[in-house]
């Protein structure tokens, strides 16, 4: 045989013996999750050895930002029908960062490696949900209570604030996001982000009040001194803080701006209509005017405790 004709024979031996191995992994996996915050449910398309499914030395798993990290797992319970297997950690799961499971002899399978990720739509969906019902700035982080209490005493009032803040909300946070990944962090300035951003969401105000003062004039007059608040609120100060904190991009800091705008817009909304009905209620005099209004928002505030943990996505 001709030198060659052997290179050729070990060339199509190595592709007999390769190309099914992986063929056989990618055609076993069929789907992967997260499931809470601590297990990875990995589903098969045939029934698996339970030794080897069960037997936690044969996985290794780690977030691929840093593989050099092996995360610890409790253990790995194989599914009656053979067909999945749910991997516990011991710690909470990053749960947004992609994580590569690698698990060795399933199957007759030396290696299969499975990556693990949530739908980056449904991340930025469950930002927003988390910042209009789970984190409500005002019910779970009692920010902007000022505003909340001075201008939650009629629906049109509130609505209009709502929209409001959520405008000045959106466009303060877009701009401080450009600011800040563009200026700050290139030049190092970090330490002036909550001067540039106080001054951003100034100006910002300052064009809303421009405009609402020629558009409705009774819906600028019936916002009184509030509107000038607005500038130096907390809740607008919140969301770039936490933009810059955890490194958002600019579609995640739209959504978290708008969920908190949402968020603030929903709490109003709803204290504005408990208000209308308390001033036609009988309430003691040493009740009346804020006391009442901290108890009502207090049930409020224990009413929102109900979405505490939820998780769409």
């Amino acid at each position: 045989m001709t030198p060659a004709k052997s290179i050729y024979v070990v060339l199509a031996a190595l592709i007999f013996w390769l190309t099914p191995s992986s063929a056989l992994a990618e055609e076993l996996i069929v789907k992967q999750s997260f499931k809470g915050n601590k297990e990875i449910v990995v589903t098969f398309s045939v029934p698996v050895d339970k030794d080897t499914a069960e037997n936690i030395d044969n996985y290794t798993v780690v977030e691929e930002p840093d593989p050099d990290i092996r995360l610890a797992l409790s253990s790995a319970v194989l599914a009656a029908d053979g067909k999945s297997v749910t991997l516990t950690f011991k710690d909470t799961l990053n749960t947004t960062a992609t994580h590569v499971v690698t698990i060795r002899g399933l199957a007759g399978i030396e290696k299969t490696i499975v990556k693990v990720s949530k739908s980056y739509l449904g991340y930025l969906f469950s930002i927003l949900i988390s910042a209009l019902l789970i984190n409500n700035f005002v019910f779970t982080k009692y920010l902007g209570l000022c505003v909340f209490f001075g201008t939650a005493k009629k629906k049109s009032t509130a609505k209009g604030m709502g929209v409001v803040f959520t405008v000045v909300m959106v466009v303060s946070a877009l701009m401080s996001w450009f600011f800040y990944n563009f200026i700050l962090i290139p030049f190092d300035l970090n330490f002036l982000q909550i001067v540039i951003f106080i001054g951003l969401v100034s100006l910002t105000v300052q064009a809303v009040d421009t405009v609402l003062r020629k558009v409705n004039p009774i819906l600028f007059n019936s916002f009184g001194v509030y509107l000038v608040l607005v500038i130096a609120n907390c809740v607008i100060i919140a969301v770039p803080l936490i933009l810059a904190n955890n490194n958002y991009n600019v579609f995640e800091t739209f959504m978290l701006a708008l969920g908190a705008g949402g968020g603030f817009l929903l709490a109003l909304y709803l204290m504005s209509s408990v208000s209308e009905r308390m001033q036609l209620a009988n309430i003691p005099p040493t009740f009346k005017g804020l006391p009442i209004a901290f108890i009502v928002a207090g049930q409020f505030a224990m009413a929102f405790l109900g979405f505490s943990g939820l998780q769409i996505f």
